[in-house]
């Protein structure tokens, strides 16, 4: 079903406690979507953008600031950039967060196929899926399981429990679904899932029970409750990095139904770690023992990482920041120390030689303004697009992060932001070719 919405052109705003124009007039940049509906991708580490970035997908959805309940369905769509920025809705879904959407995307390797998470209803209770879809010949296929990320060819996805991760973590699973290790806290069934594409069949490679058998940080971790999220594949395709957390117990009822609900403020305590395997699950290396939050591939042996509290050979200890890590390899470099100081969603653009990063901030105290910059490693130098006003009512699991997603050709960005006043979270879209070259 098509239907248009209203588009915007440059932002340019004025008045009450909102911003001047958050972006100078050597980066354009234009509203993608618009009321009816409020609309928004999710995380950064999906491609959002079509190979030839004519298309760029999306989420609608009717409300904001509560947490989505079981029934509540999304639209899942694209703008035509072509056609006026029009909204094009192509399904639906009942499996999806504020964070991370319902994980769609483009399926690497194939022009016109996008997949996305849903929920199927059957007499045993509720399950999640995945639908693959031709947008062109409107051919769709139900896979068994959710995905989270894709091999860089598009044969195989890697999946997740995601029931779990919602009893573990507000605001990154799926609500409405009982996890198939309900009352395991380390199950040798669940964990890290390989699923083919083409075939659907589907093969554990990482368990819950192999990453609690190894001690964190000198401690015996095996009586915590064990959970995985954000597996991505290297850029070959070889191998894969994920984050094994893990905590005393699932969040109680009472946590869950806490409006200010994140992961500081009622969920207490919880270690991270982040793993690398080979595609197979075998030759798993702790890649970074510490706080790992946002990370990246930059290469096939390198992950970049916002990590904090680790200590590294040769260091009594180390502060928070980027920190490139060697993979297999007890080696970390620091990347734009001193400069790019804040926890952020972190991309390298393509075609520049992995010379530029698209990153951005949480808003500040000061004045709720979220930063949208560029960062150039040769230089030690960055260069700020924006600063965007988040309305404290957008708090917790239901905040609108920018999660800056840039486009194929490494000149198009993409974000999520709630900064204009009385039309809620929607997507715009920069040309970045000012600041990186044509």
């Amino acid at each position: 079903m098509l239907r248009g919405t209203f588009i915007g052109e440059r932002t340019t705003l004025s008045g009450g406690r909102f911003p001047e124009a958050p972006l100078s007039s050597e980066i354009p940049m234009r509203r993608l979507t618009g009321p009816p509906g409020f609309h928004w991708f999710g995380y950064y580490d999906k491609f959002q953008f079509s190979p030839d970035g004519r298309f760029i997908l999306g989420n609608e959805v009717d409300f904001e600031n509560r947490s989505p309940r079981p029934n509540d369905p999304i639209g899942v769509g694209m703008v035509d950039t072509v056609l006026g920025d029009r909204w094009v809705r192509f399904g639906t879904s009942r499996a999806w967060s504020w964070q991370q959407g319902c994980m769609l995307q483009w399926r690497p390797g194939r022009l016109n196929e996008v997949i996305w998470n849903d929920a199927v209803d059957e007499p045993t209770g509720r399950r999640f899926i995945a639908r693959l879809l031709n947008i062109e010949t409107g051919r769709e296929r139900i896979l068994p399981r959710p995905v989270y990320t894709l091999s860089p060819d598009g044969r195989y996805a890697l999946t997740l429990d995601f029931a779990r991760i919602d009893r573990m973590r507000v605001g990154y699973g799926y609500a409405g679904a009982r996890d198939a290790t309900y009352d395991e806290n380390a199950s040798e069934r669940g964990g890290v899932f390989r699923m083919d594409l083409d075939t659907g069949e589907t093969r554990l490679i990482l368990s819950y029970a192999e990453a609690a058998r190894r001690p964190h940080l000198g401690l015996d971790v095996s009586k915590k409750w064990h959970y995985f999220n954000v597996p991505l594949v290297n850029p070959d395709g070889t191998r894969f990095l994920v984050l094994h957390r893990y905590r005393d117990a699932p969040l109680t009822d009472q946590m869950r139904a806490d409006p200010r609900a994140s992961a500081k403020y009622v969920q207490g305590k919880y270690g991270t770690r982040m793993f690398t395997a080979g595609m197979d699950g075998s030759d798993v290396y702790e890649i970074d023992p510490g706080d790992t939050s946002h990370i990246i591939w930059r290469d096939p042996e390198h992950v970049l990482a916002w990590t904090r509290g680790q200590k590294w050979e040769g260091e009594n200890g180390r502060q928070a920041g980027y920190w490139l890590l060697r993979d297999r390899l007890p080696v970390a470099e620091p990347v734009g120390k001193g400069v790019m100081t804040e926890n952020g969603h972190q991309t390298y653009v393509p075609n520049t030689n992995n010379e530029w990063i698209l990153n951005d901030t949480y808003p500040s105290r000061e004045d709720l303004k979220q930063t949208l910059y560029l960062y150039h490693l040769p230089t030690n130098r960055k260069v700020v697009l924006g600063r965007f006003y988040l309305p404290p009512e957008y708090t917790g699991e239901w905040r609108t992060d920018l999660h800056a997603r840039v486009g194929r050709d490494g000149r198009m960005v993409c974000i999520d932001s709630a900064h204009e006043p009385g039309i809620g979270r929607q997507m715009y879209l920069l040309d970045i070719s000012p600041v990186v070259g044509p």
